[in-house]
């Protein structure tokens, strides 16, 4: 827990640093989804869409810098009410609900929810025939929204997604029969060649707005609110949009597929970009391993301390951190503490911090049992001849303990590289995460997910047979 706090002040310092220069030219934090085409995505290695092209033009209008914080829609809602974020911008539809949260800039769109099915599907033209069926939806959108207040006068099921791709996915492959979804997102995802067609016409939505939090960067809602009204008057808002969108309607999308892109294209243009995420995985497990190195070694030795309250405070850190779910612990971690204590915590920290964490809870356990497994004779033995305990387990136990722990080491590294895919959940961009970013471009969600298994697949056996290697030295030894 000391370590949790420790991080936490130190965020708190760069926090109030981050402050003190904001009046001198500051840099607000922008939260998106960026798995939310056409309004938000990624393309080349930069965020576009309706949403960030409309944001840097007002950007450019009023003078202010930005950084785009690509969270997903759930979590960057999550880190606007903590005060992680200056604002948010993601197709976000203004509710009287969400009013009680958020204060919203002046609509700069107009939505709509419209019912898609799967393009061969000639048996569901309306709301009475999803009776009994699955229908797929986005949490936390306007589509989750109307689909959740007519269900049950329809008597249909509602399977909850994080993002758009699975949705449409869950369509496709013929899991749910529909998904409801803002017309122009699935319009656009028809245009890009996913298998889908409306089926009927578009509801009347609420509107979408810029929200900040409740009370919160006012002037940053004024900035856009400004900005806004000068580039719909220039006509460049107008561009911005057609840019995307054209002029679809519901029920008169394009069935007309796409010019086929190759696999090896699509594969090609992935490579950079998910072996950069790969790095970045590396790069988190390393430094979260360091530290769980560190924190395993502090509360391993108390674990098999003479001392009764060591072994308490050992056992209390091995039973917290290993009993909170690591997801549950990053969105904590990077959302609950900073909102209780009012500081900002750079996402970097708050993913290496619930990791270290984590996977120091497991050390402990692996340090603990190396020492343990040690015949209790050997340090009697050592201690007999005149060496203190402390001496004892540094030139005897612990040296023949480290060849019992090796291996575990080696798959603890394991576990802890694949456990950096659950802090994508935060907004951390490393391997799985990059994978998302591009599938919700190419909607080519097979191929790019298979290239990110291979790429686990690939690291995971190479640290498999340096363990069984290492493994095999140290029986020989």
């Amino acid at each position: 827990m000391a370590f949790l706090l420790f991080f936490a002040v130190c965020a708190g310092n760069l926090s109030q640093t981050a402050t003190a220069q904001a009046g001198e030219g500051k840099t607000y934090s922008i939260g998106t989804d960026v798995t939310f085409a056409p309004f938000e995505f990624q393309q080349n290695g930069k965020y576009v869409g309706i949403d960030l092209d409309l944001l840097a033009a007002i950007a450019k209008d009023q003078n202010f810098k930005y950084e785009i914080r690509p969270l997903g829609f759930n979590a960057a809602v999550q880190g606007l009410q903590s005060n992680q974020l200056d604002g948010m911008i993601a197709g976000m539809s203004i509710t009287d609900e969400r009013k009680q949260t958020f204060d919203f800039s002046e609509p700069y769109y107009e939505s709509g929810v419209v019912m898609a099915v799967r393009q061969d599907n000639n048996e569901v033209k309306s709301y009475e025939d999803l009776r009994g069926q699955r229908v797929a939806v986005k949490i936390g959108t306007e589509g989750y929204n109307f689909a959740n207040s007519i269900k049950d006068k329809y008597g249909f099921t509602l399977i909850p997604f994080d993002d758009s791709v699975q949705m449409y996915e869950e369509v496709t492959i013929g899991n749910s029969v529909a998904c409801f979804e803002d017309f122009p997102v699935v319009a656009y995802a028809i245009q890009k060649g996913v298998q889908l067609k409306t089926a009927t016409e578009k509801e009347s939505g609420a509107p979408y707005g810029f929200a900040v939090n409740k009370g919160q960067s006012q002037e940053l809602l004024q900035m856009f609110n400004k900005g806004l009204a000068n580039v719909k008057a220039s006509g460049e808002y107008d561009q911005i949009v057609s840019k995307y969108l054209g002029s679809a309607k519901p029920g008169e999308e394009s069935t007309t597929p796409p010019a086929p892109v190759s696999k090896w294209k699509i594969v090609s243009d992935a490579i950079p970009a998910l072996l950069k995420g790969l790095g970045m995985t590396l790069m988190y497990t390393i430094i979260s391993l360091f530290f769980a190195f560190i924190l395993g070694l502090i509360f391993g030795f108390m674990k098999v301390s003479p001392s009764k309250t060591a072994r308490a405070i050992a056992t209390v850190f091995v039973d917290i951190f290993r009993g909170i779910p690591l997801l549950v612990l990053g969105l904590f971690i990077y959302f609950g503490i900073p909102g209780a204590f009012g500081f900002k915590m750079p996402l970097i920290v708050a993913a290496v911090l619930a990791l270290s964490l984590n996977a120091g809870a497991y050390v402990t356990e692996i340090i603990r049992g190396g020492i343990q497994s040690i015949d209790k004779g050997q340090l009697e033995a050592a201690r007999s001849l005149g060496l203190s305990n402390r001496t004892a387990m540094i030139k005897v136990i612990i040296p023949q303990a480290v060849k019992v722990m090796i291996p575990s080491f080696i798959n603890q590294l394991v576990i802890t590289l694949k456990d950096t895919s659950i802090m994508s959940a935060i907004g951390l961009i490393e391997l799985t995460q990059s994978g998302k970013l591009i599938a919700a471009n190419n909607y080519q969600s097979t191929v790019i997910y298979g290239m990110v298994a291979i790429m686990y697949l690939i690291v995971i056996t190479i640290l498999t047979k340096i363990a069984d290697a290492l493994e095999r030295r140290t029986r020989r030894g």
